[in-house]
C-alpha cells in the first residue's frame, strides 16, 4: 500500500511545532532590562515603555489643558496688574512740601451686586483695584452699601453737607476736620476723585449727586401712620368683678438694627423746576466708573467659566483705569455720535444684561396683620430698574478720568520680573537652584579657612 503521509519537498518549512519549540527557547532566555541604577536607589520603579490607555489620555490632556489655561492666566493677570502699578510707583516717591500736609485722598464707593452680598465686591475690590492704589501711595476711603439705594443716600447726604457749611459736627470725619483746622493741619488742595464700582453703584452715584445739588436741605414730610381700631371682646357671664391681672410678657433682646435709609428728597421728575444752590462748584471731583462683572445661575456656568480663564484682560482694563485715577488727568463726559445719549448713561450698560430677574420685577406689599401700626415710610426707588436721568446743569460739571496717551506707552514699556509673578512651585525650584548653584559663605571655624 502507498504511504498515507507524503514526503516533504526538498524547499519546503519547517513543521509549527519546530517554530513553537524555537520561540520558548528564544523566550527563556530573555532578560529584562536591568532599571536604571539612580531610580533604583531612590526606590523609583522601572517606568512603563509604552503609551497610557486611551481613557488615560483623554483624561490628561483635558486635565493638563485646564490646568495650563488656569496657570497661564494667573499668571498674565498678576503681570497686569504688576504693570500698572509700577506705572503708578513713582507718585509715592514724591517729596511733600508739608509733613503735616494731608496726603490725596480718594473716595471708592462699593454696593453688594444684584442679588449677592457686599463681600463679593469688597474680593473685587481686594483682587484688583487695591494693588495699584497702594502702589501710588495715596489713601482712600470706603462708602459701602448693602441694599439698594445706600450710596444714593449717602452721596446726597454729603453733598448736603457741604451745602450748609454752618452746620454743627455730626459725624465723626467732620468732628475731625474742624480739629485738624483748629490745629492748623493743610488740606490737600487739589484733584481728589472718586470710583464707583459696577453699574448699579454707578447708577446710584449719578442719582444721589442730582439729589444733593438739586433737592431741599430738609426732609420731605412722611405720610402720617395709619392705625387701624380692634374691636372690644365682651366678657362672659358670671365673670363680672373678677379681673385678671396681665402679666407683662417677656420679650427677648433684640439686636441692634440698622439705621432706616432716609428716603429720596427729590424725584427725577423734580429736575427741571429745581434751581441751582448759590455755592455750587464749576466743576465736580471727578469719577470714574470700573467694571465690575458678576454673573449668577447655573445656566451660567459656562459664560463664568470663560470670565474665569480671561481675568488677564480684566485686569488691565482696571488697572488702566485705577491709574488714571492716581495720574488725576481728567475730562469732560462726553455724549454718543449721535448725540442722543451721554456718556454718564451707557457707562457699563452691558452689565445689566448679567443682573438677577427679581431687579425688574416689582416688590408685592407685605401683609398687615390686624391691629398693627403700619408703618410710616415713603415708597423706595427702584434706582436698578430705572434709566439713568441726567440734568444738563449737573452732567456739564462731572468730569471723567481718563490716561494720557503717553502714561499708556510708558506703561506698556514697563517689563515684569519672571520673579514677581511665579508662583510658589517655580519659586521654589528657582531658590532650590540658585542655592544648589552658590558658594557657600565662609566660616571662620572650619578647619580650611
Amino acid at each position: 500500500m502507498a504511504d498515507p503521509t507524503p514526503p516533504s519537498a526538498p524547499g519546503a518549512s519547517p513543521a509549527p511545532a519546530t517554530a513553537t519549540a524555537n520561540a520558548a527557547g528564544a523566550g527563556a532566555n530573555y532578560k529584562a532590562p536591568a532599571p536604571n541604577p539612580a531610580f533604583r536607589m531612590m526606590g523609583i520603579p522601572v517606568l512603563p515603555r509604552k503609551l497610557p490607555s486611551r481613557n488615560w489620555m483623554i483624561f490628561f490632556a483635558i486635565t493638563g489643558s485646564l490646568s495650563a489655561a488656569i496657570i497661564y492666566d494667573k499668571r498674565e493677570k498678576k503681570r497686569a496688574t504688576a504693570r500698572w502699578s509700577k506705572a503708578v510707583s513713582h507718585l509715592a516717591r514724591e517729596p511733600i512740601s508739608d509733613p503735616n500736609q494731608l496726603p490725596r485722598k480718594l473716595t471708592i464707593f462699593l454696593e453688594s451686586p444684584p442679588g449677592d452680598g457686599l463681600r463679593v465686591a469688597q474680593d473685587h475690590f481686594t483682587e484688583y483695584i487695591k494693588p495699584v492704589l497702594a502702589a501710588s501711595g495715596l489713601d482712600w476711603e470706603f462708602v459701602q452699601g448693602r441694599k439698594q439705594g445706600d450710596i444714593r443716600a449717602a452721596v446726597a447726604e454729603r453733598i448736603r453737607r457741604t451745602r450748609q457749611p454752618d452746620a454743627e459736627a455730626q459725624t465723626k470725619e467732620e468732628i475731625i476736620e474742624e480739629i485738624r483746622k483748629k490745629n492748623g493741619i493743610p488740606e490737600w488742595h487739589g484733584i481728589k476723585g472718586d470710583i464707583v464700582v459696577g453699574r448699579h453703584t454707578w447708577k446710584e452715584y449719578v442719582r444721589g449727586i442730582h439729589e444733593g445739588w438739586l433737592g431741599p436741605l430738609t426732609p420731605p414730610p412722611l405720610p402720617e401712620p395709619e392705625v387701624k381700631k380692634v374691636e372690644e371682646t365682651t366678657a362672659p357671664e358670671g365673670s363680672e368683678g373678677e379681673k385678671t391681672e396681665a402679666k407683662p410678657e417677656e420679650k427677648p433682646e433684640q439686636k441692634a438694627e440698622r439705621p432706616p435709609q432716609p428716603p429720596p428728597y427729590n424725584t427725577t421728575n423734580d429736575y427741571p423746576t429745581s434751581p441751582l444752590p448759590m455755592l455750587i462748584p464749576s466743576e465736580f471731583s471727578p469719577s470714574i466708573p470700573v467694571q465690575f462683572p458678576h454673573i449668577l445661575g447655573f445656566s451660567n456656568t459656562f459664560t463664568r467659566l470663560r470670565r474665569f480663564l480671561n481675568r488677564r484682560y480684566l485686569a488691565d482694563d482696571i488697572g488702566r483705569e485705577v491709574a488714571a485715577v492716581c495720574l488725576a488727568a481728567a475730562r469732560e463726559y462726553r455724549e454718543d455720535a449721535d448725540n442722543t445719549r451721554s456718556e454718564q448713561q451707557t457707562a457699563l450698560e452691558h452689565e445689566e444684561r448679567d443682573w438677577v430677574k427679581a431687579v425688574w420685577k416689582d416688590e408685592k406689599p407685605k401683609d398687615k396683620k390686624e391691629g398693627e401700626k403700619e408703618a410710616a415710610a415713603a415708597p423706595t426707588e427702584k434706582i436698578w430698574a430705572s434709566p439713568v436721568v441726567l440734568d444738563p446743569r449737573i452732567a456739564m460739571r462731572m468730569r471723567r478720568f481718563e490716561i494720557q496717551p503717553e502714561e499708556e506707552a510708558r506703561a506698556k514699556e514697563i517689563v515684569v520680573p519672571e520673579e514677581e509673578i511665579e508662583g510658589w512651585i517655580k519659586g521654589s525650584f528657582r531658590s532650590l537652584y540658585r542655592w544648589a548653584v552658590s558658594k557657600p559663605e565662609p566660616n571662620p571655624s572650619w578647619p580650611d579657612e
